[in-house]
């Protein structure tokens, strides 16, 4: 799977505005995959996991900085994502699973916060660039 180059532009474009709010969607994303998914919150037992706290924020900027690796990379996803892939499989064995929920959660927070962004097109590149972040974040596990 691929993006098409419209599709990059969408995600560039769209990246733009959504990096001037990444750490709060970061963090708006793992809020509403705890309280969507429960059964994520196995993997962060050591956090305060209240809506708000300092470990989500932490972390939401993590994801964030993360999915901007990605959009810089956009055309070597896989080479941005390596060893952050290589963490999750290796060291932290988090459920592939759970890289799909938290794309899903991500997906969501973007369109909450620019609903007249978020057309048809953006919905589809959004999706599909996501699907992409979370094959290369398992590829490891095989």
């Amino acid at each position: 799977m691929s993006l098409t180059k419209a599709e990059k532009t969408i995600i560039l474009s769209m990246w733009a505005k959504v990096s001037t709010q990444a750490d709060a969607i970061g963090t708006q994303a793992l809020e509403r995959l705890f309280a969507s998914y429960p059964q994520t919150k196995t993997y962060f037992p050591h956090f305060d996991l209240r809506p708000g706290s300092a470990h989500l924020r932490t972390h939401g900027a993590k994801v964030a900085a993360a999915l901007g690796d990605a959009v810089k990379s956009i055309d070597n996803i896989a080479g941005a994502l390596s060893k952050l892939s290589e963490m999750h499989a290796y060291v932290l064995r988090v459920d592939p699973v759970n890289f799909k929920l938290l794309s899903h959660c991500l997906l969501v927070t973007v369109a909450s916060h620019f609903p007249a962004d978020f057309t048809a097109d953006a919905h589809t590149a959004w999706d599909k660039f996501l699907s992409i972040v979370s094959c290369v974040l398992t590829e490891k596990y095989r």
